[in-house]
């Protein structure tokens, strides 16, 4: 698929064979290491950083703007909260930084590998209750743990490229591996098995806050089909699984858990949106 793959080195095609024998009993289906996984979500996030930066779509953490601190520091108790339910398999692997992309026409958020989180402020602006925000980072959150957008990139580019983006060496690849995740370009589309395993694993993970409704997901699939029916509805209805579907799967999975299905005080959302203006 990419001209690079004609100039990898040989020892990296050795490296390529060795591990893979050494790795078929990982029953998640990855190929790459832990550690791959790591260096790979470092490439693609600084490319994603670069990219909305140039933008001037990123709202950095760095920021000495008080409103876009105010606004991480709602979030990161949102996601802390998810992260500190004790379901994360890699909670003390991966980076787990979420940043904030200063968009509101684009209803999305997504996940890089090594647990690099985006969210789109158009998806803040859309939704009105804190379960349902907490839901979908949830899945995203689901998405990196489960190693979802690394397995899905195997398939698509083959180890060897994504070992060589891993090393920093094919900045090609990495370029348009960035762009896919962001949805400039067509997009890391998912398989249903793998939307529907990080709508189970949302449940999962919500339940373990002790805080959240854990069927929140479904809360945003709800409002989803509401918009659904107006006459310009969200493109999101486009790129993903039947709403409908996944949201009797989620209240189905909370229902089968007996988790509490009440909702969270929206303290947090509503104070990150007031911050952003939204």
């Amino acid at each position: 698929m990419m001209k690079h793959i004609n100039r990898t080195a040989p020892w990296l095609f050795f490296f390529v064979s060795v591990f893979f024998m050494s790795s078929c009993k990982d029953n998640e289906g990855v190929i790459f290491s832990i550690q791959d996984d790591i260096r790979l979500g470092e490439q693609v996030s600084q490319q994603v950083d670069s990219t909305f930066r140039a933008q001037g779509k990123l709202l950095e953490r760095t920021s000495t703007n008080a409103n876009v601190q105010k606004a991480y520091t709602h979030l990161d108790r949102i996601v802390n909260r998810v992260l500190n339910s004790g379901e994360i398999k890699y909670r003390n692997d991966f980076a787990w930084t979420v940043k904030i992309i200063d968009d509101r026409e684009t209803l999305n958020a997504f996940a890089a590998p090594g647990g690099y989180i985006y969210v789109y402020t158009g998806l803040m602006k859309f939704l009105d209750d804190e379960d349902h925000f907490a839901g979908v980072l949830a899945h995203e959150i689901a998405h990196a743990d489960k190693r979802h957008s690394v397995q899905q990139l195997q398939r698509q580019y083959g180890i060897a490229i994504l070992l060589s983006v891993a090393l920093g060496n094919n900045p090609g690849a990495l370029q348009q591996i960035a762009a896919q995740l962001g949805g400039t370009l067509a997009g890391l589309s998912f398989s249903r098995g793998a939307e529907t395993e990080a709508d189970n694993a949302s449940v999962l993970y919500l339940d373990g806050t002790d805080y959240y409704a854990c069927d929140g997901a479904a809360g945003f699939f709800v409002k989803l089909n509401a918009e659904a029916q107006s006459s310009n509805p969200p493109e999101f209805l486009s790129t993903h699984p039947n709403p409908d579907n996944r949201i009797e799967n989620i209240q189905q999975q909370a229902k089968q858990r007996g988790c509490a299905t009440d909702g969270a005080p929206d303290n947090d959302f509503s104070e990150l949106k007031r911050s952003l203006n939204l």
